[in-house]
């Protein structure tokens, strides 16, 4: 394992990325019109340009960490050279410096937010994409070679995708529930109508996360249970899906009973505690996604097949 530095920066870079990525693709398909520009609705442009700010900051502390590590160094300036080594040499340092470009696309491409909102997060959600991706290199499938290489990174790159289009949404609901975001009746009106939307979009999110979920631990693991279940790996695997379970629950009463109640009460005019409601559920679902996303984080410095020969 990995010591808790790299940890907390790599789940710091997931959680950033994801955020980057959910938070624009959610303007694009749930927002309308002049709702997509910053401020409307959501603080697009200084929370993406944060974001994105962080990013780079995170991926560069992640890279040197990752060089120290590997080589073994005992100082971080005896690093240095390992870190111009892995950068020009390797493919790693090539996916680094794609989603280093990434992020500085995704910085500039906000800046245009307030003339043209929908085309500013169209490239931000497509920069955040590509910046989001490259995190597939550092984790399991990049110890594959050939065929089954290229079909765990597609399996990776899709997982990463959808759980960001997830992540990114219970972050903007997050926001859009804040005590002073939901004072007036077109506010409540705008966020109830995004919550049903979310209904389609939610479940193509959730089926692609279970597939490609399930296709990463065949090629990790392969078609085993009782061996795994031992493991730390195993352990962190089962508190994951744990998580996981509660968060589908919770979407699952945000989808047929507190969505359908907000929409009930918009229409009376009593708004109050339906919102309420909402807001303690989506707490504890982000709250869920947070701890999740450290499990990835962790999940990924580990080996089940190393653990199991030990």
């Amino acid at each position: 394992m990995e010591d808790p530095l790299s940890i907390a920066v790599r789940f710091a870079l997931y959680t950033d990325l994801m955020m980057l990525f959910g938070l624009a693709l959610f303007g694009l398909y749930s927002l309308r019109g002049a709702e997509r520009r910053s401020g409307a609705v959501l603080p697009f442009s200084p929370l993406l340009s944060a974001t994105a700010l962080i990013g780079l900051l995170l991926s560069a502390a992640s890279f040197v960490l990752m060089a120290k590590n590997m080589s073994g160094a005992s100082e971080w300036l005896e690093a240095v050279p390992h870190v111009e080594m892995m950068m020009t040499q390797t493919e790693l340092g090539t996916t680094w410096l794609i989603r280093i470009a990434a992020l500085v696309g995704a910085a500039v491409a906000i800046a245009f937010n307030p003339r043209a909102p929908m085309a500013s997060l169209l490239m931000v959600s497509l920069s955040g994409g590509v910046a989001l991706a490259t995190l597939a290199w550092t984790g399991h499938g990049a110890m594959d070679e050939g065929s089954p290489r290229f079909w765990h990174f597609c399996a990776d790159i899709l997982h990463l995708w959808s759980s960001g289009g997830w992540f990114g949404a219970l972050v903007a609901f997050a926001l859009m529930l804040r005590p002073n975001k939901v004072e007036s009746l077109q506010s409540v009106q705008v966020l109830s109508r995004t919550l049903s939307g979310f209904e389609r979009a939610g479940a193509v999110i959730v089926a692609m996360i279970v597939l490609t979920g399930v296709v990463n631990y065949l090629f990790i693991v392969g078609p085993q249970v009782s061996g795994v279940v031992k493991s730390t790996y195993g352990v962190l695997l089962l508190g994951k899906l744990a998580l996981f379970g509660l968060m589908l629950g919770l979407a699952s009463a945000n989808r047929f009973v507190l969505s359908p109640t907000l929409e009930q009460a918009v229409h009376r005019g009593e708004y109050t505690r339906a919102v309420r409601s909402i807001r303690y559920s989506m707490a504890l679902e982000l709250g869920a996604a947070v701890l999740v996303l450290g499990l990835i984080a962790w999940l990924g410095t580990l080996s089940p097949e190393m653990e199991a020969g030990m």
